[in-house]
């Protein structure tokens, strides 16, 4: 390394770690025709049962609609933001809406859950 610029392998470092941690707290993406994805590309639902930033979907309903996890160090930025649940755990949500995978989607892309019960929406 040239003796001169030692700051350019700091400023390198710090970079990489910089963009690391934007990465990780990318709670979801949006795909070609608008829908949320979790970073592996499946499909996001909102629940119309919802209400004031707080999650109505708990117990086995959780373990069919799993909620978009968000981590303890996660921070809202924008229109995300980070809900608690009733289980003490954290959820991101986008525009005020929780978000959750449906558990009978098996591959990226696909929307069986759309409209369950009148009452579950594909994410935009």
């Amino acid at each position: 390394m040239n003796a001169r610029k030692p700051w350019a392998a700091v400023l390198a470092v710090t970079a990489f770690a910089a963009f690391g941690a934007i990465a990780q707290t990318m709670p979801a993406m949006k795909a070609a025709d608008g829908t949320l994805t979790d970073a592996k590309g499946m499909t996001l639902y909102t629940f119309d049962k919802d209400a004031g930033g707080k999650s109505a979907c708990n117990g086995p309903c959780a373990a069919n609609w799993p909620p978009l996890a968000a981590a303890p160090d996660a921070k809202p930025y924008g229109e995300w933001t980070v809900i608690a649940r009733d289980d003490g755990s954290r959820q991101w949500a986008y525009e005020g809406k929780p978000l959750y995978r449906w558990k009978k989607d098996a591959n990226p892309g696909d929307k069986t859950g759309d409209n369950v019960n009148n009452a579950w929406h594909v994410a935009h």
